[in-house]
């Protein structure tokens, strides 16, 4: 297939918070706002940021588990946010996600069998025995023995129900696979074990991974290319090497700080973290019947092409409410407002 995999266009995601669902003026939060980049087969793209940044969102609206506020999302040719509910069921054959909590993603009263089987069944794309087979087929590729299909979620460590539910991302044969932080409840010796196998899965099959992890050492282990996140908008990208090598946005030189050195001798100068803003909001809100202005103003920062970073955001603390309720009684916190 000519041109890329997957290609996301000025996807934004925004979230109605606080007052009452009746209220005429709610505040906005900007969780994703403006993501673009493109996938091309057979590739991987991590995509790194802290927590809270909208990594993880922007994976589920990839796969439209969560619905955009706007933008496009093109995959293997087709828009998906214009597809109607059948057409982007059949297409969800071909995408499909780990999650990053291996326990709450497995039924926990099914056995591992019917969990890896249950697509197979839903797309009916095998009978009984075709899917005892498959199954079967799965667990092996995956590094576990077949007999494990008889078992409970509950029965296994953390690092084998990842591999099942890696095994169950596998049984429609996908082309894109959105790994959703897959190793960061695990231990570092089990890390390694599930990394390995998703990428000999990756040169076995063929597969596409837009890879999401908090730990850039992980992601430059794993990408080809990595995308740098920060409060919902991708602030830079480039290939491994050059951001390994040639970062230029502040944040991603904060993170490459971060990364442990293997020589214990060996000492790296961190980098302070800039101070972080508060998501954008409108420039006015109503709070407590009254319409007020917040602290901080809405903040356009631009949205860098491949090969461009985006001017880093203004050093603006948090806003703190000046009183808040606590069990019934109204209190101040620790930390004044800024004035």
């Amino acid at each position: 297939m000519a041109g890329p995999l997957l290609e996301v266009q000025n996807l934004e995601k925004q979230f109605a918070v606080g007052g009452t669902w009746l209220a005429r003026h709610r505040r906005i939060i900007r969780a994703v706002d403006g993501v673009s980049f493109a996938l091309e087969p057979g590739e991987t793209l991590g995509l790194v940021g802290e927590s809270g940044c909208g990594k993880s969102t922007t994976g589920r609206l990839i796969l439209r588990l969560i619905e955009p506020s706007g933008g496009h999302i093109r995959f293997e040719g087709r828009d998906l946010v214009t597809l109607s509910a059948r057409e982007l069921w059949a297409a969800r054959q071909r995408m499909q996600i780990v999650f990053q909590d291996p326990f709450g993603s497995l039924n926990p009263r099914m056995r591992v069998g019917r969990i890896i089987a249950e697509p197979l069944q839903i797309y009916a794309q095998a009978d009984a025995a075709g899917r005892r087979r498959r199954t079967a087929e799965l667990l092996e590729v995956v590094g576990l023995n077949p007999g494990f299909a008889e078992r409970y979620p509950h029965e296994l460590s953390g690092g084998q129900r990842q591999r099942i539910g890696i095994a169950a991302a596998l049984a429609l044969q996908p082309s894109l696979i959105v790994a959703d932080e897959p190793v960061s409840a695990l231990d570092v010796s089990i890390q390694a074990q599930v990394l390995n196998l998703l990428m000999d899965l990756r040169r076995r099959f063929g597969l596409t991974y837009l890879f999401i992890s908090h730990d850039l050492h992980v992601v430059l282990h794993m990408s080809d290319r990595v995308a740098v996140m920060y409060l919902g908008e991708i602030v830079e990208i480039g290939s491994r090497d050059t951001i390994h090598r040639e970062a230029k946005h502040p944040y991603t030189q904060v993170l490459l700080s971060a990364v442990p050195v293997a020589d214990p001798a060996a000492r790296r100068e961190r980098i302070a973290p800039p101070p972080t803003r508060p998501h954008r909001v409108r420039p006015t809100e109503r709070r407590g019947g009254r319409r007020s202005s917040p602290d901080t103003p809405p903040t356009e920062l631009g949205r860098p092409s491949v090969g461009e970073v985006a001017a880093p955001p203004p050093d603006t603390p948090h806003r703190v409410r000046p009183t808040e309720r606590r069990g019934g009684r109204r209190s101040s916190p620790d930390t004044p407002p800024p004035s």
